[in-house]
């Protein structure tokens, strides 16, 4: 867990500690969610699932109410209404919070402290028994094998985020919620980060992606939830939201785009532009692109 999250544990008398996980429950549920701040919504009656080994982006503007949803799912803000569970369990409980994993955005750590300390300190809240062991692997994971005695302070900000992802993996955590892990790595940094997002994917670790760079959702999720408002305006594999767009024929003068004509028309229009005389160069069925579909659900301020 992150390092602001001591107030994750449940206290000792939390009815779910013992209670028997359910084997077939979601890695995260979330039911009518509603967050309350004062007069103002920032959740209106969410609904999302997480299922183990399914890698979800969850997308959405500044304000959205992204961030306040995942650390609700961690127990760190109570919810106004609604449920969220994690495995089966009452998120926020002690069962729910030895399950998951969790990078906030703008998490800091203290500066004199070298990475290997980072990650046993979190071992520490974590109550994890890895020990040296499990930190050498962590930091190798991430890409920061040589730099286990290297102080915070002294660290960039993608070398940060990189441990800021190890001490999300400590305990081996079954659902991890990252917010932002991407923000401060470079190219290379981004897709070893894909790389280990498939990685835990195919080790059956659930992903809750909490992204600004549709691009790298697109590249790595499975799943997409957009959110607008306090509301899910968007939700559904990638391939289900990738909506035809029309035919792309590359002529002599240039490419002409025929709007709504699926694959199966392609014959016939071929035909038909040679037969007016057209030199046809290529030929491609066009889907909307993720960012495409974000920008048709999403209601920009002021609009």
């Amino acid at each position: 867990m992150g390092l602001y999250s001591l107030a994750v544990v449940a206290p000792p008398n939390d009815p779910t500690v013992g209670a028997s996980e359910h084997a077939s429950a979601p890695a995260l549920s979330v039911r009518g969610l509603v967050k309350r701040f004062g007069k103002t919504d920032a959740l209106g009656g969410v609904e999302l699932e997480v299922e183990p080994g399914q890698l979800v982006g969850l997308l959405g503007p500044n304000g959205a109410g992204k961030s306040t949803l995942t650390k609700i799912a961690c127990g760190l803000v109570r919810p106004s209404g609604g449920k969220v569970e994690i495995f089966g369990a009452r998120a926020g409980s002690r069962q729910a919070c030895r399950a998951i994993g969790y990078l906030a955005e703008l998490f800091r750590y203290p500066s004199w402290l070298s990475a290997d300390e980072v990650l046993k300190l979190h071992q520490r809240l974590a109550g994890s028994s890895g020990g040296a062991e499990e930190r050498r692997r962590l930091l190798e994971r991430v890409g920061l094998s040589a730099a286990a005695d290297k102080r915070v302070g002294a660290m960039s900000k993608g070398m940060q985020q990189r441990l800021g992802v190890a001490q999300a993996l400590v305990g081996t955590p079954r659902l991890l919620l990252l917010d932002e892990p991407t923000s401060a790595l470079d190219p290379g940094g981004r897709r070893d980060m894909r790389l280990l997002l498939e990685e835990l994917r195919s080790e059956g670790v659930a992903v809750l992606l909490n992204s600004h760079l549709l691009s790298e959702v697109e590249l790595v999720c499975d799943h997409v939830v957009i959110v607008d408002r306090g509301q899910v305006v968007e939700s559904g594999p990638l391939e289900d939201l990738a909506r035809p767009r029309g035919v792309e024929v590359e002529l002599e003068q240039g490419s002409r785009l025929y709007e709504g004509m699926s694959r199966d028309e392609v014959p016939a229009l071929v035909e038909r532009l040679v037969a007016e005389g057209e030199r046809v160069f290529g030929v491609s069925v066009r889907a909307a692109t993720l960012e495409e579909v974000y920008l048709d659900v999403v209601t920009e301020d002021g609009e």
